[in-house]
């Protein structure tokens, strides 16, 4: 940032160019889709109408086009719970306001196989930045809207997916319950689970539940997709299984998002509910 930036307390240029992510307001669409990898932007903007590069700074790669006409943008967030609340935090400084995750994830149910989507319905807060934000007793829930949205893009492009919750960790190794170096474990990795299991989750990854609580506290609506990798129960892993599937259904998501929103801006409702976007088209 040749300008300098406004203050140590607010991170950006003169025009508004966040210190991170390298963006400015009006740069990006306000329906933004969330790899972790820099590399799956290129990915995910590679299946929309057109695509351009916006800005590309450590771990934050972002790219803004259209997907079926709708305008999209997709920002990676590198790995873990800290980096992706910086993402959201400075992508809602230049006009976004709906987040979509798109991760891989390992499944903890033995039916869930490689390949398979996970919609994210709610999310562990087993990550320890968003308590910077809130305590643990706040939810980390993602959007409804979001979620049904992802639902009806993943009937629509017809791939196999669960919707349920995951757990989001600090921690690859001993915080999903593998070893460590030289074998290093303790009780609690474990535990872990068998824990998880036993109550209805679905897997791990490691950023969604920060990106719900955050975009919760900020009236912003957020989802997830991630695709299942691995399995933890069976030991199989499929490097990228499932990944650009996740991608197409997060930018259909999108383009379903951005139908909704319209006809609930012609209906004057405060709430989306599945029967507006059906009376408004009529």
């Amino acid at each position: 940032m040749a300008g300098g930036l406004r203050s140590a307390a607010i991170p950006e240029d003169r025009t508004g160019r966040q210190y991170h992510i390298g963006v400015a307001p009006g740069e990006v669409s306000r329906y933004v889709l969330l790899p972790g990898d820099p590399g799956r932007t290129k990915v995910i903007s590679s299946l929309w109408d057109e695509a351009r590069l916006i800005a590309s700074h450590r771990e934050f790669t972002t790219f803004t086009g259209h997907y079926k006409g709708v305008r999209i943008s997709t920002t990676s967030t590198g790995i873990g719970a800290p980096s992706a609340i910086i993402a959201v935090e400075e992508l809602l400084r230049v006009g976004a306001d709906t987040f979509i995750r798109v991760g891989t994830m390992g499944a903890i149910r033995p039916d869930i196989k490689p390949g398979t989507l996970v919609i994210g319905r709610a999310a562990a807060r087993l990550e320890g930045a968003s308590k910077q934000y809130i305590p643990e007793w706040y939810p980390a829930a993602a959007d409804p809207q979001v979620v049904m949205a992802l639902i009806e893009a993943a009937e629509n492009i017809g791939v196999d997916y669960e919707v349920g919750i995951v757990a989001s960790t600090d921690s690859f190794y001993l915080g999903q319950g593998r070893p460590g170096f030289r074998n290093f474990y303790t009780q609690a990795a474990a535990s872990l689970i068998p824990l998880l299991a036993s109550a209805g989750v679905l897997g791990f990854e490691m950023e969604s539940s920060a990106i719900f609580t955050v975009s919760s506290i900020y009236g912003a609506r957020a989802g997830c997709i991630c695709a299942a990798v691995a399995n933890r129960v069976t030991d199989e892993f499929v490097v990228d299984a499932g990944v650009e599937e996740a991608s197409r259904v997060a930018s259909e998501a999108v383009r379903i998002l951005w139908e909704w929103d319209e006809a609930l801006r012609r209906s004057g409702k405060r709430y989306f509910y599945p029967s507006i976007a059906k009376n408004t088209s009529q």
